[in-house]
């Protein structure tokens, strides 16, 4: 069965050339600018500029070849936590706008949407009529673009890969005003540059993505206490393959013999044989979240003693054993409070996430833990998760291994020392770091991490020889040189 939702109309209509200018003519007055500073979600460093906010297609083509400023990058809801949605020298065009759902495909288990589509706003459309998208990161905050542009993976990347595995196709405008129809049949090139790209081959207007079936709204959720590293990394190697998804709490700040003790959590979808009599089979998961933190919190909030406490206090009351759980409460914890980073200070915070071989998972995780338990950069999220086969995109993050993600608030003039200790860590273990989170690492550290980075600059260059598309993310490191 197919369904067509919100199809498009008149100037936003997807033109029956592609791969032409068929965008192009009729735009009117052409784009007008705001003035905003913009940050990623860590509010580590703003850059001021000039935003646009077109309605269509039409409106985003005309932006793209009109606007005055020298480079533009698309941004959609600001959930990367680094530089790589900020454009200080040049335009930031907000695709917020640009969030229709096209189609829903039951028989083909697809689903077609704008790239501004948030993944809460296609949740909630998905859920209730039983589908599931097949990988979500641990916010549905992002938009359908920004999560193809970072390719991002969830907690069952061991089993199902990043987002771009279930891509079928996308429809990519380029900065010479071209619409290429992007897959991993056609326009190949563009589609391996584009996934995991970060926005640097044009603005991504579309995409046809595989759905997952969904009988019920709940998990079936497993904790499992470990008292230090060793433990933890041997129960997600043990369980790992028990449960579609799977993830592991740390507490950050423990040091000694409880260095790295955790909570692992792996969970499935509950069929609809095993539902409570009292739940309903399906339900809306909603796109809004729960009550804003309504003020930046003062620094004492999340300094070192208080995280240690709230980490103990976690630890504690886990308990090794089954559970049921909602959707949004094991995929999406955090969204059940908005503006969550403000509770970082007005200084802000940095998310460091580093993946390393299995091999090499023990000593390195144990030296970053080490360093971050030294410093009393306090993280009350710190996160492990295996991840399997690497992702197509020439930039893509994951590849076999395990990754750790720890948020480390801005401790001032110690950051940039810190994260130089870490990155060398990362190499000496020959990991890479993630570029949706970065905000600190340099462009040779980067090189040595991407061994494909030159075929992406290679790719870039041939899609966008005016290097129209940048950001602050992409200079700092270099992204757009050479070709």
């Amino acid at each position: 069965m197919s369904c067509d939702v919100r199809a498009p109309s008149g100037p936003s209509a997807i033109p029956r050339r592609v791969g032409d200018a068929g965008l192009r003519g009729g735009y009117g007055a052409g784009p007008r600018a705001a003035q905003r500073s913009l940050s990623g979600w860590g509010r580590f460093g703003a850059a001021p500029g000039a935003t646009y906010r077109p309605e269509s297609w039409r409106a985003v083509e005309a932006t793209v070849s009109s606007a005055p400023e020298p480079t533009i990058l698309a941004r959609g809801l600001g959930r990367s936590y680094g530089d790589s949605a900020q454009n200080g020298s040049g335009a930031v065009l907000l695709t917020e706008r640009l969030d229709r759902i096209l189609a829903l495909d039951e028989e083909r288990r697809t689903v077609t949407c704008e790239g501004g589509t948030s993944l809460a706003r296609l949740l909630a459309f998905l859920v209730p009529r039983g589908w599931f998208l097949p990988v979500v990161p641990g916010t549905r905050l992002v938009t359908v673009g920004g999560a193809l542009a970072a390719d991002v993976h969830g907690k069952n990347h061991h089993v199902d890969g990043t987002i771009g595995r279930h891509v079928e196709e996308l429809m990519l405008l380029t900065s010479g005003g071209d619409l290429l129809r992007c897959s991993p049949g056609e326009n190949v090139e563009a589609f391996d540059a584009t996934v995991g790209g970060m926005g640097l081959t044009g603005v991504i207007l579309s995409a046809r993505l595989r759905v997952l079936p969904l009988e019920t709204r709940l998990v079936r959720v497993v904790k499992r206490r470990a008292r230090n590293l060793d433990e933890l990394l041997s129960r997600l190697d043990e369980e790992e393959r028990l449960s579609r998804y799977s993830v592991a709490w740390i507490d950050g700040l423990a040091r000694g013999r409880s260095l790295g003790r955790g909570v692992l959590i792996r969970g499935d979808h509950l069929p609809l044989a095993e539902l409570p009599l009292r739940d309903s089979p399906r339900a809306q998961l909603p796109e809004r979240t729960g009550p804003s933190i309504p003020f930046d919190a003062p620094p004492f909030l999340l300094g070192p003693l208080s995280v240690a406490a709230f980490n103990a206090l976690f630890f504690a009351a886990a308990r090794d054993g089954a559970t049921i759980s909602r959707l949004g409460s094991f995929f999406f914890p955090l969204d059940g409070i908005g503006a969550w980073n403000r509770l970082y200070g007005r200084r802000g915070f940095v998310q460091y996430q580093a993946l390393v071989p299995r091999a090499a998972a023990a000593e390195a995780c144990r030296r970053i833990l080490e360093e971050i338990s030294r410093e009393r950069a306090a993280s009350f999220l710190a996160v492990l998760k295996t991840t399997g086969a690497e992702g197509r995109g020439l930039l893509s993050f994951p590849r076999p291994g395990v990754t750790l993600a720890l948020d480390v608030p801005n401790v001032g003039e110690r950051l940039r020392p810190l994260s130089r200790r870490l990155d060398e860590i990362v190499l000496r273990h020959g990991g890479r770091l993630y570029l949706a989170k970065d905000a600190l690492t340099d462009a040779g550290t980067f090189a040595s991490m991407y061994p494909r980075l030159a075929e992406f600059r290679a790719a870039r260059a041939r899609l966008d020889p005016a290097r129209r598309f940048s950001s602050d993310q992409a200079r700092r490191l270099g992204l757009a040189e050479g070709g």
